[in-house]
């Protein structure tokens, strides 16, 4: 074969391997267009950015074919209906945080965060090496749901408080924001407790209508001002020792999804996953630091309200572990592997960590 009639043939080959591959590329990566409503404002970079986190690499992964339009709470609806929207088949996906749809069934909240359940990394551990998302989202069929974990704060602090807390018997009358399973738990110690979304804290604080309101930690809380209306600031948040923020996709919407989007789904929702906790543990060192500096002022909760928060929780739990099949079948599996996380816990990395501590409280770091 001479070269012209080499390069001829070659070009022509060429051509009929583009002309076959255009359509193939065009069938693997189709064009979609989705709507994701968040319960989260747009202020909060941090936790609300997880959503956009996911829109940007998503649409970079697929040359721009598939898209998602994030809004912020209250643009498209009020952000504790975030979910109902998704179920409904309005819009495609949402993010959100479980326990805010305790009042619909109190099984939304514990692959997201109740009271004494597990650190970030353990719940992460149960999420992807337990079984938990598999777990959670035979429940999440059941609400027309496809969900997965799409950020973690790390354990998050307990409040600020307009007065010092230090028994039980201060609790009494109390009436603090604190949604889901948490505020179940403190009615029973005599708190009064309100759910409210993130935006509207701070009047409420500042107007006296709360006395109290958790939220997430230093770098969020800095942003929302709470220190300037109720300046004594608790920890921990028992309640929140590793709450997850999920995505949840319309179930129909996601299943209609080729394989290859479903799997690019999952992979970047992990990585969104695994960036939120990264950010808040680089950035809530430095913002402590600030709140204290203007005027913050630290508080542990003390050892008799802590044990009479874990006994009422675990009553609590017995109540909805006899009535609530879906929850009992969740939580017997957190329970199991809580205690198997808790016993390796106290051993290499409780006490390297706390042998550092000492060296920064030292002075020597």
């Amino acid at each position: 074969m001479d070269r012209r009639s080499f390069l001829t043939k070659a070009a022509i080959g060429s051509a009929a391997a583009g002309a076959l591959a255009a359509p193939a590329l065009a069938q693997a990566a189709p064009k979609v267009t989705w709507r994701l409503t968040s319960s989260f404002p747009k202020s909060l970079d941090t936790i609300y950015g997880g959503a956009e986190t996911l829109s940007k690499r998503l649409a970079e992964a697929t040359d721009g074919n598939f898209q998602i339009q994030v809004f912020p709470a209250g643009e498209l609806v009020p952000g504790l209906q975030a979910a109902d929207e998704v179920t409904a088949g309005n819009i495609e996906a949402c993010h959100t945080v479980g326990y805010y749809y305790w009042g619909k069934d109190p099984t939304y909240a514990l692959a997201a965060a109740v009271p004494f359940s597990l650190s970030a990394r353990g719940i992460n551990a149960w999420h992807y090496h337990g079984g938990g998302i598999d777990l959670y989202n035979e429940f999440m069929a059941t609400q027309n749901i496809f969900a997965l974990p799409g950020g973690n704060t790390g354990v998050q602090m307990g409040g600020w408080f307009s007065k010092e807390i230090n028994t039980v018997e201060d609790m009494k009358g109390l009436k603090m924001r604190v949604g889901g399973f948490a505020g179940k738990v403190m009615e029973r110690l005599g708190v009064v407790p309100q759910q409210i979304a993130g935006g509207d804290i701070y009047p409420a604080l500042e107007k006296g209508t709360i006395d109290a309101a958790e939220w997430v930690g230093p770098y969020d809380d800095e942003k929302l001002g709470f220190f300037k209306v109720a300046p004594y600031y608790y920890y921990p948040g028992w309640w929140e020792g590793g709450p997850t923020v999920h995505f949840y996709f319309n179930k129909a919407a996601y299943e209609g999804l080729t394989p290859a989007y479903q799997a690019l789904l999952r992979s970047i929702c992990q990585g969104v996953d695994a960036d939120m906790l990264q950010k808040y543990d680089f950035k809530n060192p430095t913002a402590i630091k600030s709140l204290v500096a203007n005027g913050a002022q630290l508080r542990p909760f003390s050892p008799e309200i802590l044990s009479a928060c874990f006994e009422a929780a675990n009553a609590v739990y017995a109540e909805m572990e006899a009535t609530n099949a879906p929850f009992k079948k969740i939580w017997e599996s957190i329970k199991a592997f809580r205690s198997e996380n808790y016993t390796w816990a106290q051993i290499a990395e409780y006490n390297y960590d706390t042998f550092m501590m000492m060296q920064q409280n030292a002075g020597k770091l």
